[in-house]
């Protein structure tokens, strides 16, 4: 979906003798512009607003009536500072349903909706906004829709006659809502690419932790999972960006995205555990990056762990110790203990019964189980 409404593995040459035992992350995602935030802010308003006009609801199927009968419309949600924006016209103050949105549209003047869009205010009103608005918009109608928007801070939604689009205005952003076809095509392309990426992911999981275990692992292998999963975390976004618009036609495909992303957020949540020092950062910096910068390893690397791609890195082992009997506060002891998941490994048994006591012998067991598995290949 475009942001118009917002507005606008390892190296050939081997691994280096450099090793990280602790990795950091750079002072220069401090200085990142921290505009993400407000963004989000605008991408969650956007969301909101989209749910109101998604395929099903009373107010897109109103929409949808006045397109099919080629009529152009102007649509005004109250607020506060409506009631300075328009004149003429008659009050309706009528329960809103989609017929008589669409009967009230074939007159000429805007018509005021109230803030819940349960009630139709006001029908055939004059739109006087200030003319002193900047509008990039030719049509008449169109101008005094973002001017409004503009004016009162608010929503309105204009209809076009001859090309039969709705579009939004909020504020100072605009959106034009897409046709139901294109939105479900898009998804559904978007959606086989999800599958794609999600299926990489798994191999380069399954890599991980054979690298993990025969302590092989490099920043190249850590930053390559990373992006990518970074990458399906981006494409579900926009993807339930289009559900959200598709509304009760894009049940299915929620449902099938909801199973692609099933638990990543915890696994990305363990893979920066285990090798930055300061993981909501990571987090944070990763999810500021646009498609073309993760796709710059090289800045990931050095921004993240202050070293090239070929060097070695050890994981603490939260991941691994996860799939085992283990509690998280024995995993935190073991970990604080040992440094990293080597050490854990190579651990002798009368310091492990120390820390673990009658668990011991089950965690043993479980844990070269667990090794057993990753060294033939099988998904952990």
């Amino acid at each position: 979906m475009s942001d118009e409404f917002l507005e606008k593995g390892k190296t050939e040459e081997g691994i280096s003798e450099s090793i990280i035992e602790v990795p950091r992350i750079d002072t220069e995602i401090k200085s990142r512009p921290r505009l993400q935030d407000l963004k989000r802010e605008r991408q969650i308003l956007k969301l909101e607003i989209l749910k109101k006009l998604s395929s099903g609801t009373g107010l897109r199927e109103g929409l949808n009536h006045i397109v099919a009968g080629n009529m152009g419309a102007l649509i005004v949600v109250s607020n506060e500072n409506v009631n300075n924006i328009f004149k003429g016209g008659f009050k309706v103050n009528c329960k809103f349903t989609s017929k008589r949105l669409a009967e009230l549209a074939k007159m000429d003047g805007a018509i005021i909706l109230s803030e819940d869009f349960k009630k139709i205010l006001y029908a055939n009103t004059l739109l006087v906004p200030n003319s002193d608005l900047s509008s990039i918009e030719t049509g008449t109608r169109h101008q005094a829709a973002e001017r409004t928007a503009k004016q009162i801070q608010g929503l309105v939604i204009a209809v076009s006659e001859r090309r039969g689009e709705i579009t939004i205005y909020y504020s100072n952003s605009r959106y034009v809502l897409q046709h139901t076809e294109d939105l479900l095509r898009r998804a559904t392309e978007t959606l086989q690419i999800l599958e794609k990426q999600k299926d990489v992911f798994n191999e380069l999981l399954i890599n991980l932790n054979v690298l993990e275990v025969t302590n092989l692992v490099s920043v190249s292998d850590v930053c390559s999972i990373m992006q990518r999963m970074e990458m399906v975390k981006k494409m579900s976004d926009i993807i339930n960006e289009y559900i959200i618009e598709l509304g009760k036609e894009g049940i299915i495909l929620r449902m099938r995205m909801r199973e692609l992303i099933k638990g990543m957020d915890k696994k990305q949540e363990a893979i920066l555990k285990d090798y930055v020092a300061k993981p909501a950062k990571a987090e944070q910096f990763l999810d500021d990056l646009n498609f073309d910068e993760l796709l710059n390893m090289e800045i990931i690397a050095r921004i993240l762990f202050g070293s090239s791609l070929e060097s070695i890195i050890f994981p603490k082992g939260y991941r691994i110790l996860s799939k085992t009997c283990l509690d998280k506060g024995e995993i935190e002891s073991l970990i604080k203990h040992f440094k990293n998941l080597e050490g854990i490994l190579n651990a002798d048994d009368k310091i492990l019964k120390k820390i673990l006591k009658d668990k011991t012998d089950d965690f043993l067991k479980e844990i070269n189980n667990v090794r057993d598995q990753i060294m033939v290949g099988k998904k952990v």
